[in-house]
């Protein structure tokens, strides 16, 4: 018996098919929100641009970012084709005019020999500084709409415990300590249940942030050891117009949390530049038996509260002037 073939044939589409030009078409393309989110979830960063075509004496990088983990610039480089000499001394030079502490090298095709420096980068950097090199991939099923895949192909070999996390010196406290046992868990298991294809590194810290597809705004879940207390909460920073973002938020305040299944703390302080939207619990991270049901609780939040408000905040409106009435 034949079963007939019902799958389709997924093929790599030709980059330059979706963009022609690389400063007016892909580097616009990548600098809008959601893009540039996707490419932090590749990354492991947090990545909000600055901007475009920022100045470096009398260069000009493609995109600024930041990382708003460390707040540290990151320098992105783009190329829709095979990468070259020039483009590398560009990245490093960029990187030293802004003192980034990360370097992102997209092309559609990587040299060995270009991938190898971009290692040997990354092994004899000091580690707060990261180089990345990433395959610009189109992929299509039959005749569906290309989609993208950034493919990292060289990056630090710990980005986890240098850039995102900061560096530390000595050995960790038994709080920072349990906070990266926590967030390992925390990790694992959000990829075991496919809720991303990709999340940041795990650090020792008390929060762990995840995009929300609009720059400026993420989750951000955290564990605090002194007071005992998990929670979940959305993050409006002040760059984004965050007052004008809570209040839209607001106004949908019962549909949200009938969405979540629970109420929401909606931290609307006047004197506070960033909002907060949270929930929480108590939770000891040195009881070992309520570890599982702890993780449960922050893995159900967090799901909710992504799939409730990852829509909304797509469709705010934070071009409104926050003084209007």
């Amino acid at each position: 018996m034949t079963i007939p073939n019902q799958l389709g044939e997924l093929t790599l589409v030709d980059v330059r098919k979706q963009w022609q030009n690389e400063p007016s078409e892909f580097t616009p393309w990548l600098a809008k929100d959601e893009n540039i989110a996707q490419l932090g979830i590749a990354l492991g960063l947090e990545l909000e641009v600055v901007g475009t075509e920022q100045p470096v004496g009398p260069f000009s990088i493609d995109i600024l970012a930041r990382d708003t983990a460390t707040e540290g610039y990151v320098v992105i480089e783009n190329q829709l084709g095979k990468t070259n000499h020039d483009h590398l001394g560009k990245t490093l030079t960029y990187a030293a005019g802004r003192n980034a502490t990360a370097v992102v090298w997209i092309a559609a095709e990587f040299t060995e020999e270009h991938r190898k420096a971009l290692d040997w980068l990354n092994d004899n950097s000091s580690g707060d500084k990261a180089f990345f090199g990433v395959r610009l991939e189109l992929w299509q099923i039959d005749q569906s709409r290309p989609a993208v895949r950034f493919n990292v192909v060289s990056r630090p070999i710990d980005i986890g415990q240098g850039l995102t996390s900061g560096k530390t010196n000595g050995p960790l406290s038994d709080a920072k300590q349990m906070q990266l046992e926590w967030w390992s868990e925390f990790r694992t298991a959000l990829l075991e249940k496919a809720e991303l294809n990709s999340v940041p590194q795990a650090g020792p810290r008390y929060w762990y942030n995840l995009p929300l597809g609009r720059t400026g705004i993420r989750i951000s879940c955290t564990a605090n050891t002194f007071d005992n207390i998990l929670g979940v909460r959305v993050y409006l920073r002040s760059k984004c117009n965050a007052q004008a973002g809570f209040a839209q938020l607001f106004d949908q305040k019962e549909a949200i949390e009938a969405e979540i299944g629970s109420e929401l703390v909606w931290d609307a302080t006047p004197d506070a530049s960033d909002k907060v939207i949270s929930i929480s619990r108590a939770a000891d991270l040195r009881h070992k038996n309520d570890l599982p049901e702890y993780l449960e609780w922050m893995i159900d939040m967090t799901s909710r509260i992504r799939a409730t408000f990852s829509p909304r905040v797509k469709e705010l409106d934070l071009e409104v002037d926050e003084t209007e009435e």
